[in-house]
């Protein structure tokens, strides 16, 4: 592709940037495709990528289908998808955010806003973007970028989980516009996932045996286990230890609640038995997450 014909916004987009610039394990940002995490051979991947071609072209396996991008094509991969680096051209330039699991769980508590666009995406996970679209998400990029490189915010981190929740609700609203206009059915399993999550979001501070939620389902504990994991990739086990742990989190950090007030707000036997759960989970103890 003649560079003459790209627009003078992405050129100047892609001469500015350099190397890579990360949040410990949990964010990556960069603009040179050798930083991707995505191997030769098909290997399943702990982290979220949104990337964008700005120009030239480069193939890709997501869970064992080829896609193609070029100029102005969205790619969204999703945590525990299987991803493989076909090949690319010579000129190929574009933009890339990498986000691990641990990093999405804690940045988007709202979960069940995201089923309807984890859908979409694992349907369509490239896009084909407008002008305006393209420009929009380069001002995304380049603002995310100079918010990571602040070192000496204390805040960098709730900075950047803010602007990429601003950005989740940016790609929502591509996707509902620009996917091919067609009534979206989900299929009975997403419509089972969305219930489990459903009454998970309504009982989670009270239950959180897999079993409970597969009786209110009419379901076996098995049967409905086997389904989440294979619409979204965690097990219902995880779903339901994700809503604890984020209501624990919030908590911790943002109440004046006592650990044991937490404790007993979440329904668990005692201070100890939800310490032990937490620090299994996150690695820290409640009292460490706090001071942190």
């Amino acid at each position: 592709m003649d560079i003459n014909a790209i627009p003078l916004v992405e050129i100047d987009h892609v001469r500015c940037l350099q190397n890579i610039d990360f949040i410990d394990n949990d964010f990556a940002i960069f603009d040179d495709i050798s930083e991707l995490p995505v191997r030769g051979y098909p290997s399943r991947m702990n982290a979220s990528v949104v990337s964008l071609c700005l120009k030239g072209s480069y193939k890709v396996s997501i869970n064992l289908q080829e896609y193609t991008l070029t100029a102005h094509t969205l790619l969204i991969t999703l945590p525990d998808q299987i991803v493989q680096n076909i090949s690319k051209s010579d000129d190929f330039a574009g933009v890339f955010i990498v986000v691990s699991k641990g990093f999405v769980d804690d940045t988007f508590p709202r979960i069940t806003q995201m089923l309807t666009f984890m859908f979409d995406v694992k349907e369509s996970p490239t896009l084909a973007l407008a002008q305006d679209d393209v420009d929009c998400l380069l001002e995304y990029h380049s603002f995310l970028w100079s918010r990571v490189r602040m070192s000496h915010n204390i805040y960098r981190k709730e900075i950047i989980q803010n602007i990429l929740l601003s950005l989740f609700y940016e790609l929502h609203h591509i996707y509902q516009r620009c996917m091919p206009q067609k009534l979206r059915v989900m299929t009975r399993k997403e419509e089972l996932m969305e219930k489990f999550l459903r009454e998970v979001a309504e009982n989670y501070r009270n239950q959180r045996s897999v079993s409970y939620y597969a009786d209110k389902l009419c379901l076996t504990a098995k049967h409905l286990s086997g389904v989440v994991k294979e619409v979204s990739g965690k097990t219902a086990g995880k779903w339901i230890d994700d809503f604890v742990i984020l209501e624990a989190k919030a908590l911790l950090m943002s109440s004046e609640m006592s650990i044991q007030e937490i404790a007993e707000s979440l329904h668990f036997a005692n201070q100890s038995f939800f310490g032990k759960y937490f620090k299994h989970a996150v690695g820290l103890s409640p009292r460490e997450y706090r001071k942190r």
